[in-house]
């Protein structure tokens, strides 16, 4: 069975040892950059399981190389977890806009980090589209066999956790659904962030879908409540 690889893009030598010696002590093979400049490269050539993404880092910071992981082809799958040492609001939510699964702020206790690590893998795993058929809504159709959404014959990129919020609302179209409902689903029951999670990502899908703020035609918000995709 193959061991699941971890790469891990961070300077701090300290760090990357501490987080090798308990990742492969839980039975993961780990690979680490240390350059940002060298990171897209050896993400391309490993194809890691995850990664673990530090966001000040010399060379390139961890926010473009993570656009760049989500924006291409081959990578835009890999579940991302920024370390930052932080914690403003905006850097969170930058990170999560670009297309982070999930962050944790240095100095951060290495169970919880190995805890998250497990809680995204598992919800990989649980991800892939099991339902053979076409979800659809105005001009929206989701191939759920494919894994792939488009808007009339154009194929709308989306990473991860947008495809699968996008195919939850609309396999309950015209529910309302609650922020803590999604985030519960969408993250699992373990993850340690808040419904504004939810808000952001949705943020992301009306613009890929082409909703505008002033008109919500695919997702609707319910205000104090939580979104559902229009009947």
């Amino acid at each position: 069975m193959n061991r699941e690889k971890i790469m891990i893009v961070e300077d701090e030598k300290h760090i990357v040892e501490l987080l090798r010696f308990n990742l492969e002590q839980q039975g993961y093979d780990v690979i680490s950059i240390e350059n940002g400049k060298e990171a897209v490269q050896a993400i391309l050539k490993e194809v890691p399981s995850l990664i673990l993404l530090d966001l000040m880092l010399p060379g390139k910071d961890g926010i473009e190389i993570c656009r760049e992981v989500k924006q291409n082809r081959e990578t835009r799958n890999i579940p991302i977890i920024m370390l930052t040492a932080k914690g403003e609001e905006f850097d969170k939510v930058l990170g999560l806009e670009m297309g982070a699964d999930d962050y944790i702020t240095k100095p951060f206790g290495i169970k919880e980090l190995i805890a998250r690590v497990r809680a995204v893998l598992r919800r990989m795993q649980h991800s892939l589209p099991s339902a053979e058929n076409i979800l659809s809504f105005g001009e929206i159709h989701i191939d759920v066999e494919g894994f792939e959404v488009y808007k009339k014959e154009r194929k709308i990129e989306l990473t991860l956790k947008e495809y699968e919020l996008l195919k939850l609302l609309a396999m309950n179209q015209g529910k309302v659904l609650t922020r803590d409902f999604l985030l519960d689903e969408i993250w699992g029951y373990e993850y340690l962030g808040d419904t504004r999670t939810v808000d952001v990502h949705i943020r992301n899908l009306r613009k890929k879908l082409g909703d505008r703020e002033t008109q919500e035609q695919y997702i609707e918000t319910i205000r104090g409540v939580g979104y559902r995709i229009r009947s």
